[in-house]
């Protein structure tokens, strides 16, 4: 791009009015704009008018999808960068959409200001030179037994962290609340990096004593204790080259730390006993639900280990801050228990609106096993508050109301403007349906295009 021309964007959507909506928020924003609703007629515009940056859509009605674009671009014009975005987020498209070189990849409804800053840094670092080519996946694993469930923009950056780190040999600390999925997050840089043809190797350090964790890190010999009756491998000889998960770490104690912080340095462990050091291969990952820095603020935590384990940190949303994602959630621990060939039995509108008042202080686990209890205990198809937990179907007390009011929504709460009132009762009403946009767009009276103006007006997202 000439430093003094406008910059020149193309979208990639088969829905007209995204295109439209996108267009004129691009222009707005000093862009030279055009659109395309299909990608071979993307890929013929792309070839004249050579763009700064494609904004594209991944799954669209015909033949070929946003992934085929991506490569084709990637190869004909491998400067241009691309964006990405779907209303199918999941970590195995994250991880596709890095590894085969797109600039970013965004989850529907997305935030327009979080996309016109994303394309903004798009064309901040351009760059004239060819990139890598992308690694070959065909070995990568396609039948995962267990996923990270879910499309809301917090979990979504958990995504994008995934693929950035999976195939690297760097150690790193998953934070987060019990029952956020911190195995299921190891397990997938796992599975998708470079190690994945390796072991995988787990271990509680909160679960076992001192002696027994020690021996189950680092193995030992025979004789060196009551009861070791022959040598024993610990885990970082087990895990080969693949990978040692280390499980709540925080709980460790001051001298296993000295043992590990020697572990990471020196790419060695000594088993219990014994008097030659064995050389381990293996990428450490660990896991809490406390925080390290606080604990070595107190002393509790070795500020040297720390600094070894978190070279990158994943942090891990609770459930409470995922938004869209209960729903989500819910339907896919439906079709999880849901026996094989049976119809995946459905969620009552009281049960729906119990389970999302809920506070859910045991995150997704404790979702997940209420979702199994009720239908263990559902009689029919169609699942009641009756099935759910009585701690969970407990009525909660009512939002008390502005005083002076008829008003238990709040919408009058601070004495609002006229633009900020329209804004609470748009926002209540995406809620209310859902996120569905084209039903919310019939209750407020007006067309997806308006809707997606009022959105980015309001800074909501769609």
């Amino acid at each position: 791009m000439h430093p003094n021309s406008r910059p020149r964007i193309t979208i990639v959507d088969d829905d007209l009015v995204t295109c439209e909506l996108l267009c004129e928020v691009f222009t707005q924003e000093g862009f030279v704009t055009e659109f395309a609703q299909s990608p071979e007629s993307a890929l013929a515009a792309i070839d004249v008018t050579r763009p700064d940056v494609i904004v594209s859509d991944i799954r669209m009605r015909t033949s070929v999808d946003g992934f085929s674009l991506l490569a084709r671009v990637r190869r004909d014009h491998p400067s241009t960068p691309i964006v990405l975005f779907t209303a199918f987020g999941s970590v195995e498209t994250a991880i596709r959409a890095v590894k085969e070189g797109a600039f970013d990849y965004i989850s529907k409804p997305f935030d327009i200001a979080l996309l016109v800053s994303t394309v903004r840094r798009a064309l901040a670092i351009q760059s004239p030179e060819t990139p890598a080519q992308a690694e070959d996946n065909e070995d990568l694993p396609q039948d995962l037994t267990r996923h990270i469930v879910g499309r809301s923009p917090a979990i979504l950056e958990v995504y994008k962290m995934v693929a950035r780190v999976a195939d690297s040999s760097a150690s790193l600390v998953i934070t987060g609340e019990s029952g956020t999925g911190k195995e299921l997050v190891a397990r997938a840089i796992h599975q998708y990096g470079a190690r994945h043809s390796q072991p995988f190797v787990a271990v509680n350090c909160g679960a076992l004593t001192e002696t027994l964790l020690e021996s189950e890190l680092f193995g030992h010999v025979r004789g060196s204790f009551t009861g070791a009756i022959a040598n024993r491998r610990g885990v970082f000889e087990q895990a080969g080259a693949g990978t040692v998960f280390l499980d709540e770490i925080g709980e460790t104690s001051a001298a296993l730390q000295v043992k590990l912080l020697r572990v990471l340095q020196e790419h060695e462990v000594l088993p219990v006993g014994g008097s030659t050091p064995v050389p381990i291969h293996a990428r450490v990952l660990a896991a809490t639900n406390t925080d390290l820095q606080q604990l070595a603020a107190t002393g509790a935590f070795r500020r040297d280990l720390l600094y070894r384990l978190n070279v990158i940190t994943i942090h891990l949303p609770a459930l409470r801050d995922r938004g869209e994602d209960l729903l989500f959630l819910i339907s896919h621990f439906l079709r999880k228990y849901t026996p094989a060939g049976a119809p995946v039995p459905v969620l009552d509108e009281e049960a729906q609106r119990v389970l999302a008042d809920y506070a859910w202080p045991g995150n997704v686990r404790e979702l997940e096993n209420t979702i199994e209890r009720a239908l263990t205990l559902s009689r029919g198809r169609v699942v009641t508050v009756d099935d759910l937990p009585p701690h969970i179907r407990a009525p909660r007390a009512a939002p008390p109301s502005v005083a002076g009011t008829t008003d238990p929504l709040g919408f009058f709460a601070g004495m609002p403007t006229i633009d900020e009132m329209e804004r609470r009762y748009v926002l209540h009403v995406l809620q209310a349906v859902g996120g569905n946009r084209t039903q919310a767009a019939q209750v407020l009276g007006i067309n997806r295009r308006t809707l997606y103006r009022m959105a980015s007006r309001f800074k909501l997202e769609l």
